[in-house]
């Protein structure tokens, strides 16, 4: 215990503010996503996704009743939005496109000229404040139309994507330079299945997230080479995934708790970069499944293979990775899991836990700096010293207070821990975001949680949203480039 405490105090060490400073090519930028800020549900002719059907249907999902139909009404407040970014003086914003708001039914038949113009003005107004778009094509709001066909566990959901994502770099390519396809897949494919409707009624646990991740990497791939072939010498962007990685640090420096921690993390984060980078799932991740699933019955592995041809393709179709990071883990080893019923859980054959010491946040999960760290630094080691962008980072509070000490300091934090692997460990991180802009709809926990720089009063049609403490810190740490 002694050695685990020592070695979780040197990572938590934070530079002076006179020691290290970010270089002149690093970006600051802030987040957010479609259906969580944009409301405008069904107007001017968008149509139906998973989460207006979702929130429609079942208003019990959500902790408050509530749903997206207005969130902070950036629809018609896209102006409003530019200024706070012009505000902040953030170098990029990190924005998601509605897939149905450009096509309503979701396949490239019918594009939506409203929805196009929207995204045109807002990708404008940034330019011309000097603010460069990021944008995401896809998280998490699938057209609803899909899901009676299977949605992302229908293989021709990878050729539904690849044409929205040609359509998306026509149309706005000429100006977007940074593109994400997926957002998170693992939440996708692993967390919130079941707003398909689908797990445990036409797939069970333990093959439905593996469908799922097979399809999503496929679908990657295909807009990654359309990109390449189509538009990249005319457009001169790049193209990259978003995964969230939450750090796995072992438990004790017993040989099996280390190796407890590498497999979870190649399950948890390897899963979808291993693919990208290498063209196939990590080794201990395929004897795994395999293992489990002949001694469960199954005639061959629940976790699919790709073709010869398939990892060709999926090889190396990254320009950038993309880093979304909250929460970190102690992890050890425990006795495998009675063979039974498949689940991805009992695949990954770890135990995880917090160190009770560590800083409570005000809703879920730890601050742990050191995570971000040692994820920095493993994505370094792991894939050829790739170029990471942070695309996500951020502390949720419950009440919106503008006097956001907490904030401040949890982003001091892990602005440090960036700080730290860029001159200690020469990681190749060349951008940091906030998550988030505002306050805005944060999915299954509707708007009791609050992860903003600006609050945002949703009692009022106004949306109206008013600074806090933190604008003026992260303002300050983009001027003058120290924490």
């Amino acid at each position: 215990m002694k050695l685990l405490l020592s070695a979780i105090l040197l990572y938590t060490i934070s530079p002076t503010k006179s020691q290290w400073s970010f270089p002149d090519d690093f970006k600051f930028g802030v987040a957010t996503a479609a259906y969580q800020i944009e409301g405008g549900w069904n107007a001017d002719g968008k149509g139906v996704n998973v989460w207006d059907h979702l929130t429609h249907t079942n208003p019990n999902f959500t902790i408050d009743n509530s749903n997206g139909d207005i969130a902070c009404d950036s629809y018609h407040k896209w102006q409003e939005d530019v200024q706070m970014l012009k505000n902040l003086g953030v170098d990029f914003y990190r924005f998601s496109l509605s897939w149905t708001r450009i096509l309503p039914q979701g396949f490239a038949s019918e594009i939506n000229t409203a929805g196009v113009q929207y995204y045109n003005n807002l990708i404008d107004e940034l330019i011309a404040n000097g603010i460069e778009p990021c944008v995401t094509l896809f998280h998490w709001d699938s057209p609803q139309m899909f899901s009676s066909f299977g949605g992302y566990y229908n293989p021709v959901f990878v050729d539904l994507f690849a044409n929205y994502a040609r359509i998306a770099f026509k149309l706005f390519g000429d100006r977007v330079k940074t593109w994400i396809t997926f957002n998170e897949p693992k939440v996708v494919c692993q967390d919130y299945n079941e707003f398909m409707g689908l797990v445990n009624e036409v797939y069970p646990n333990g093959v439905i997230e593996y469908l799922c991740t097979h399809d999503l990497l496929k679908a990657h791939a295909e807009a990654y080479h359309i990109y390449d072939n189509e538009f990249r010498a005319q457009q001169n962007g790049k193209v990259g995934i978003t995964l969230n990685f939450e750090w796995s640090e072992p438990a004790s420096v017993k040989s099996e708790d280390v190796e407890a921690a590498e497999q979870r993390r190649q399950f948890e984060f390897g899963l979808f970069a291993s693919p990208i980078v290498y063209g196939n799932y990590p080794e201990v991740v395929i004897k795994r499944v395999a293992h489990r699933s002949k001694r469960e019955g199954f005639p061959h592995s629940r976790l699919p293979k790709f073709t010869l041809t398939e990892q060709l393709k999926l090889k190396g179709t990254y320009d950038f990775i993309g880093l979304n990071h909250y929460n970190s883990w102690l992890v050890k080893a425990s006795p495998e899991q009675p063979f039974g019923e498949p689940s991805y859980d009992k695949d990954v054959g770890t135990e995880r836990f917090v160190d009770p010491s560590w800083e409570d946040t005000e809703w879920d999960g730890k601050i742990a700096p050191f995570g971000l760290q040692n994820s920095l630094k493993w994505i370094k080691a792991t894939y050829k010293n790739s170029l990471i962008l942070i695309t996500e980072n951020g502390y949720p509070d419950k009440t919106g207070t503008l006097e956001d000490n907490r904030r401040i300091n949890f982003l001091r934090q892990y602005l440090n821990a960036t700080l730290q692997a860029i001159h200690q460990d020469q990681v190749n991180v060349k951008a940091y975001t906030v998550w988030s802009l505002m306050d805005n709809f944060e999915w299954a926990q509707g708007f009791t949680v609050k992860f903003g720089l600006y609050n945002v009063d949703f009692t009022t049609n106004e949306r109206t949203r008013t600074a806090k403490k933190s604008v003026e810190y992260y303002r300050s740490v983009i001027k003058d480039r120290v924490v």
